[in-house]
């Protein structure tokens, strides 16, 4: 007989050298990792960048045309002719606070040529910019020249920080004083929130003056050279004549910036780099979870197959023993004699017996073998499979809670930044409302007249000649009143930008016709027209041919939303003989009485 070999154990030797040789793939998967969420998050901070950007130009681009407008008040002229009454002082005070609340600026105050302040929005406060000399301010000189003065600093009476716009007030004989609008920054700040992401804007020296750390407030990120300092100290825009340095370990941070050409201002927005180091410790243990767990599936295998093996030999081993017997008994069977064969045949029939017997306890072993070695199996892959299961709803989690986090902050920053934007529109004062009813009747004449009054100086100043072909009577049209001027503004607007880089003769008619069941307004200039992007994206929001300072894209998508929700119609085309041309159709209204509903300055 063949004597039974004990059973080896596993070849964990060599579970230890396939560990060895597969622990260098979590290196390419770290890598991976780490460029996968680098760039998700580059895209999250740059999209929340673009957002921040977009907010900042909408809140100084809404406040930037105030000084201007407010400029031509006679209210305010009347100040600077008649400064030693009273009278006049006190209502020019009053008017300007009124127009401080109506349009959310910090301050607004008037100041004469030598840059004392005649009146100011906060006359009865006890920071009041009366009888205060702001000669010294950069925003002062620019306006002086002829410019629109700009200009970021910390107020020297409120100490407040904000970013100035002045203006020259003018009449027929020259420069009379400066208007000057303060925009409050402060709440720019408060927009950014909680986050592990960090907002740093820098002036043009470098210093940090908006920032969602107090800390770094007005700390220079780079050296100031002696003119620059001696620049600070005359303009005095910070709270120091000497801003401190600012100090960051570039290496723990990612960082994207965005320069702002309009204020020469760099945004920058700083993610902490273990933002991306925390995901990817979860992915590379994941990874390393389904290491062991393949490591233990091949012992498995191994340890099942040599379980195999080894009952394959003591299956065959008692085989042979039985084989054995049943030729010995065979032998003295047949030694017998005659006599003896019954019970040979009955000994024969046994020995079949006992085979088939043989046979099915060889069976049932073998199943018993498949059903222990199943529950092993399954037992031993449950623990794996369960730590594979908690790394991955562990790491779910974690990617979810941060992504609802910025989900969160993002659609809080696109609603305010839609409400700004929104707002862009609105900022003359014959616009200041917004129609809550449906569509009225209207009289399109005085709507296009009220719209050419407020562009009036503009054309004026531009020499631009109007040519106007309207019927004598009185086209009614459905427009809800402020939407019709908003639209009819809009494109005059747009009308008159496209003649600012054409020379003489500068020209735009205007006709106005029945057609079916409504009215057809045709406004045509004798400018460049439109490109072939412009005539087939001019409704996208966003999209513009100037640059950013002299239009954000959003004028032709706002009119072409107003005339679809008054159920008419815009169209855009190139005049065959040059220049654009625009159709608004409205559909027609009975005849009515149309009755003044907007405040006007006195």
């Amino acid at each position: 007989m063949t004597a039974l070999h004990p059973s080896r154990r596993p070849r964990w030797r060599n579970l230890a050298l396939l560990a060895l040789l597969l622990a260098p793939l979590l290196w390419p998967l770290q890598q991976l990792a780490e460029r996968y969420y680098r760039n998700e998050l580059t895209e999250q901070n740059r999209q929340t960048l673009d957002l921040y950007v977009a907010n900042l130009l909408g809140t100084l681009n809404r406040y930037e045309v105030l000084p201007r407008i407010l400029g031509d008040l006679p209210a305010l002229r009347a100040v600077l002719q008649q400064a030693e009454a009273p009278a006049v002082r006190d209502n020019a005070n009053r008017l300007l606070k009124r127009l401080r609340n109506q349009t959310g600026a910090d301050v607004i105050y008037l100041m004469n040529t030598d840059g004392n302040t005649l009146a100011a929005s906060n006359w009865d406060e006890e920071d009041s910019f009366v009888d205060r000399n702001f000669a010294f301010r950069p925003y002062f000189r620019q306006a002086m020249e002829g410019r629109l003065g700009r200009f970021f600093g910390l107020g020297t009476t409120s100490g407040k920080r904000g970013y100035y716009f002045g203006a020259a007030v003018r009449d027929e004989r020259g420069i009379l004083g400066v208007l000057v609008v303060k925009v409050d920054l402060d709440h720019t700040e408060t927009l950014w929130g909680n986050t592990p992401e960090q907002l740093l804007v820098t002036d043009n020296f470098g210093v940090v003056i908006l920032t969602s750390r107090p800390e770094w407030r007005f700390r220079a990120t780079r050296g100031l050279g002696v003119d620059e300092r001696e620049q600070i100290a005359f303009d005095q825009p910070y709270p120091t004549l000497y801003p401190q340095d600012l100090t960051l370990d570039i290496d723990a941070w990612l960082i994207q910036s965005r320069e702002l050409k309009e204020t020469g201002w760099t945004v920058r927005i700083l993610a902490p780099i273990n933002l991306i180091e925390r995901p990817v410790r979860t992915v590379v243990a994941i990874g390393a979870a389904t290491l062991l767990a393949l490591l233990l599936w091949i012992g498995l295998l191994m340890q099942r197959r040599r379980h195999f093996i080894e009952r394959l030999a003591l299956d065959t081993q008692a085989r042979q023993q039985l084989e054995q017997r049943v030729l010995e008994r065979t032998r003295d069977l047949e030694a017998l004699n005659s006599r003896l064969k019954v019970e040979v045949l009955e000994r024969e029939q046994a020995q079949q017996e006992l085979v088939r017997a043989q046979d099915e306890l060889l069976q049932a072993g073998k199943l018993s073998a498949l059903g222990t070695m199943s529950a092993s199996i399954s037992h031993e892959l449950n623990q794996p499979l369960a730590a594979i299961r908690s790394y991955a709803d562990n790491a779910g989690v974690l990617l979810d809670q941060q992504r609802n986090a910025e989900a969160r902050d993002n659609l809080r920053l696109i609603s305010e930044l839609t409400a700004r934007m929104a707002s862009i529109i609105a900022h003359l004062r014959a616009f200041a409302r917004r129609d809550q009813h449906a569509p009225e009747r209207v009289a399109l004449q005085p709507a296009l007249d009220d719209a050419l009054a407020l562009l009036a100086k503009r054309r004026q100043a531009m020499g631009v000649e109007l040519i106007r072909d309207l019927p004598e009577a009185t086209l009614w049209v459905q427009a809800g009143e402020t939407r019709l001027r908003q639209i009819l503004a809009n494109l005059l607007a747009n009308a008159l930008d496209a003649l600012a880089e054409r020379p003489q003769p500068r020209r735009i008619w205007l006709r106005a016709e029945l057609q079916g069941d409504g009215v057809l307004l045709s406004l045509r200039d004798n400018g460049p027209g439109f490109s072939e992007e412009a005539l087939q994206r001019a409704r996208e929001p966003f999209f513009t041919t100037k640059t950013s300072a002299q239009g954000l894209g959003l004028g032709l998508a706002i009119c072409d939303t107003l005339t679809r929700a008054l159920g008419g119609e815009l169209c855009m085309s190139n005049h065959p003989e040059g220049g654009a041309q625009l159709g608004l159709f409205l559909r027609c209204a009975e005849p009515g009485v149309a009755f003044p509903t907007e405040d006007h300055f006195q």
